[in-house]
Order: structure tokens, then sequence, then C-alpha cells
């Protein structure tokens, strides 16, 4: 199993997981045009899909799942309260789930994790194959013991750490942002998440994707600061906006 993101933040986020057998999309927050591209420019064609599993409906996750689903006739999985807002998608591809459910499709075990974040019911992913285990933690305020459970025997992480709070608060977003952002129902600051990662992380964990950097917020310097440590004991990458990610084996 492997893993890449064709961009990762606030202005739009899709994660790709595959396997030798299916092509799972982790939500779709950019354009058509842009989709089609960056996918191709990874080497996956529309059509390989197999399924689009979304996040939550903020529209840097859902931006393009409609149009993506609805041209290449992609199954897509999302919560009732996720699905109410993504409008005119063909019904015959809606596929409704729960935090908790666990979705099999041609070898990968997909669970469905509830978290908290300000949206309707929002829920990330955990992936799970015969081999390897992947999970993919974004748009979440604060950790739960239930989310640290789901995410401890994970062999790749790919983890939200968005800003830093120090950069948060003493810059020029709206106050009103501010309290949002680093509220429970927000997004995990970079100190949040080496926490989180400090009770997750185990001696099979071989790599962490730190994701959905804030580009006001945060930098590439305090994110290599923050991680230095974690970098002299597993492999760390930076996914970006631009560029997301190469492809990441979950398991050496």
């Amino acid at each position: 199993m492997q893993f890449t993101s064709i961009g990762s933040g606030s202005k739009g986020n899709c994660t790709v997981v595959r396997n030798g057998k299916s092509t799972l999309l982790v939500d779709c927050g950019f354009g058509l045009t842009y989709t089609i591209s960056s996918l191709v420019a990874k080497g996956i064609e529309p059509r390989e899909i197999t399924a689009i599993f979304v996040t939550h409906e903020h529209g840097d996750h859902i931006r393009g799942v409609r149009m993506l689903a609805n041209r290449f006739h992609i199954p897509v999985f999302a919560t009732a309260g996720t699905f109410s807002k993504i409008a005119k998608l063909d019904r015959a591809l809606v596929n409704e789930i729960a935090g908790g459910d666990i979705i099999s499709i041609h070898g990968v075990k997909v669970r469905s994790v509830e978290v908290p974040h300000d949206a309707r019911e929002p829920t990330q992913f955990v992936f799970e194959s015969a081999e390897s285990r992947f999970g993919l933690l974004t748009d979440i305020g604060s950790i739960t013991d239930a989310v640290v459970d789901h995410y401890s025997d994970c062999d790749s992480l790919f983890v939200e750490s968005n800003h830093d709070i120090d950069m948060l608060w003493n810059g020029n977003d709206p106050e009103f942002l501010k309290h949002r952002v680093s509220s429970d129902l927000g997004h995990l600051s970079n100190g949040q998440a080496k926490e989180f990662l400090s009770r997750v992380k185990h001696s099979r964990l071989s790599n962490v994707v730190i994701g959905h950097v804030s580009q006001r917020n945060n930098n590439t310097e305090v994110l290599k600061r923050e991680y230095d440590q974690l970098k002299r004991e597993v492999d760390v990458w930076f996914a970006t906006q631009e560029n997301g990610t190469p492809w990441v084996s979950v398991k050496d």
C-alpha cells in the first residue's frame, strides 16, 4: 500500500491511497481540470479510481467531488451530514457511512473515525491491508482518547500540523478566525500534533507526513525545528499546498 497527496492546505486537499487492486481518493478540494492533470502527473488515470471518501463538507475538501464522481462514475462514501452539502451528485454514486463503519474495497479495509471539527458529521480514515496500516488525520481541533486508539497501530501517518500558535495569535487573521482555528473544533497546532504523535508512535511506525499546513501561520523553518527529534526516529515528509507529496510507501 502507498499514498500520495496532490495538495494539502486551506486552498484544497486530495490524497490518494492505492494497493495493487484499488485506487482510493480521500477528498477532492480542487477543480476538475486541476485534479485530473495532477492525478495524471502522479501516474493515475481518473477512470482507475475505485472510490472517493470524503472527510467533511468544507470547500477545500469537496470542491471537485461532484464533478469528478459524476464524470467518471466513481462511488462516493461520506456521512449524511457531509452529503447534505454535496449538491447534484448522481444518487447512484452515494454511499452513506457513519463514524466507526468499516468498508472493505478490493483488499483494503477503510475505517471511518469520528473527529471533533466544526463540520456537520466529520470523519477521518484509517486504511488497512493484509500487510500494513495507514492513518490519515487532518481537520481535527483536539485529540480524543478514541482517536488515539484508532491511530495507535499505524505503519504510516499523515497528520495535520496546521499552525504555530504564536504565529496565529500574533498574525493578521481576524479575531474570529484565530478563535475558530485554535478551538477544540478547529485545527491542530504544531504542539498538539507533536503530542498526538508522541502518544501513537511505536517501533513499527516507518514514516510520518506532516500536512494541512497554514501558509500564513506556519512555515517550513518552524516545522523543521518542531520535528527535528521525530526525524531522527522515523522518515518525515512535509506535504505542500502546491505539490503535495511524492508517493510514500506505507511500510518499508
